[in-house]
């Protein structure tokens, strides 16, 4: 997968808007040998405030808190493209929770991908096809272009076609009744 661009912008201390960074994001693996993987383009632990020097705000885990954000750029690998099973299990989770922290404690690790957080999320298909699952076995196909409101549900991802699939998400840590 290639790096994404990511241009940012800010403000000088008299307030005037300025360009403070140009630069390539590189993916974030889902593991050893996986074929997917996320851009964690940007993403912060508190609502954003103004005037700010574009500096990348502080993100403690992978899926905000109530008043936190997160961008992503995510790579679904084809169905069948998963790497075998790993030779060091703990190695592979510490790799994943330094990558992604907090990920996993949201995965319901008798149903694999099935996972619930207190978060809406907006997501765009860019290219392939995905499949967003919710608990009772309801599902939905995407296609580029489709869009996807996503309110704190229970759900889980499936790409089950020869080719990778992706999507851009906007996460907004929200309050849970």
């Amino acid at each position: 997968m290639a790096d994404v661009r990511r241009v940012v912008t800010g403000h000088r201390s008299d307030g005037k808007a300025v360009f403070v960074s140009d630069g390539r994001v590189a993916v974030s693996s889902m593991g050893p040998g996986s074929a997917g993987g996320i851009h964690q383009l940007w993403g912060g632990d508190q609502p954003p405030t103004f005037p700010d020097d574009g500096s990348p705000p502080a993100r403690a885990t992978f899926f905000p808190p109530l008043g936190g954000y997160r961008f992503l750029v995510v790579t679904m690998a084809p169905a069948g493209a998963s790497p075998p099973a790993p030779a060091d299990p703990d190695a592979i989770a510490a790799h994943g929770e330094r990558t992604f922290p907090g990920l996993a404690s949201h995965m319901e690790p008798d149903n694999p991908g099935m996972h619930t957080t207190d978060t809406i999320d907006f997501e765009y298909v860019v290219s392939g096809e995905i499949v967003l699952e919710l608990d009772d076995g309801a599902e939905v196909v995407l296609h580029p272009g489709d869009t996807v409101v996503q309110n704190g549900t229970r759900h889980r991802w499936h790409n089950r076609t020869s080719e990778p699939a992706v999507y851009v998400a906007f996460l907004v840590g929200a309050h849970r009744r």
